[in-house]
């Protein structure tokens, strides 16, 4: 989380100052496509605003309403932060531009553009350089699309995500805006924006799509499960790990839910102390399980009386 807090809080110093640069350049300059990346950047800061919200509220305590704690908490305002790029930077931004489009408007003073673009770049890009090492550190040998996918921390990825966009969509106004200065054709301006904001809309529907796959309740990777079943089997009590699910309630917080065939032979102490054992060892092995639910059968009870009762700590 300290590493999230650091690349959010570069993003959000770096989106807050070309937010401001780029909107009054924009006004002295009649430029759409400035506008539209003032918009843009102002909409990034917010999400780093609504990120750190996030990240506060997730990590309080379990209480009587909430006992498996509030880590959902991120996932949900990560979500809320997909939108808004989708609504506020995409939409807006394609609405400005093909409005210049259509009633194209001459750059007055480009210099103040051009200006604002180089600051930008440093700050956009600096922020973008610490979103990449800090990600980098979290990778553990995947590929960087892989370790996006399997992440379970989306404060990381979605700042990776904003401050990549926000460096290609730079990119993509200065050239449309020299194109458009020299050549005299200031639609290519309002053209500038509209491509903005289809990167942005591009960007907010992987973003939704990682978000609310966490937020719906992703569980441990397949590779995880099968170690868990070798693990759990290899007691001497257990015969059969019947079923095995799993849901993250944050980056951290992993909630385990097994089905067990137990030996028919143990008695209620030997089977308490069996689950006991059993979910001490989960625990040792694995630090992001912090909530491990058990429930035994033995091997004789009928299909239809299975369960007993639910041992949970």
């Amino acid at each position: 989380m300290a590493r999230a807090n650091k690349s959010i809080y570069s993003a959000l110093a770096a989106n807050l100052l070309i937010a401001i640069t780029k909107f009054i350049a924009g006004a002295f300059t009649n430029s759409s496509s400035m506008i539209a990346e003032g918009i843009h950047s102002t909409v990034d800061t917010s999400n780093q605003l609504l990120l750190l919200y996030g990240l506060k509220r997730s990590i309080k305590p379990p209480d009587k309403y909430r006992p498996f704690g509030y880590g959902k908490e991120l996932y949900f305002w990560s979500f809320i932060v997909s939108i808004m790029i989708f609504g506020l930077g995409g939409v807006v931004s394609i609405s400005q531009g093909v409005e210049h489009i259509r009633h194209p408007e001459t750059l007055v003073n480009p210099g103040w553009n051009y200006a604002v673009l180089a600051m930008s770049f440093v700050f956009e890009g600096a922020s973008l350089i610490i979103a990449i090492k800090e990600f980098d550190k979290t990778r553990k040998g995947l590929s960087w699309w892989k370790a996006i996918i399997k992440s379970k921390d989306p404060s990381g990825f979605l700042v990776l995500f904003e401050d990549g966009a926000a460096v290609l969509g730079l990119l993509i106004v200065f050239i449309l805006m020299v194109l458009s200065h020299n050549i005299n054709m200031p639609f290519l301006d309002g053209l500038a924006s509209v491509l903005v904001g289809i990167l942005l809309i591009f960007v907010s529907f992987i973003l939704a799509r990682e978000s609310r796959s966490l937020l719906m309740g992703e569980g441990l990777t397949p590779e995880t499960q099968k170690k868990l079943k070798e693990l759990v089997e290899s007691d001497d009590d257990v015969i059969e790990v019947k079923s095995i699910l799993s849901t993250y309630q944050s980056p951290k917080e992993v909630l385990l839910v097994m089905i067990l065939t137990f030996e028919a032979k143990l008695n209620t102490e030997n089977l308490t102390q069996a689950i006991d054992r059993l979910r001490n060892k989960i625990k040792a092995e694995y630090d992001v399980i912090k909530f491990v639910i058990i429930q035994p059968q033995s091997v004789n009870i009928s299909e239809r009386d299975k369960s007993e009762d639910i041992y949970l700590q």
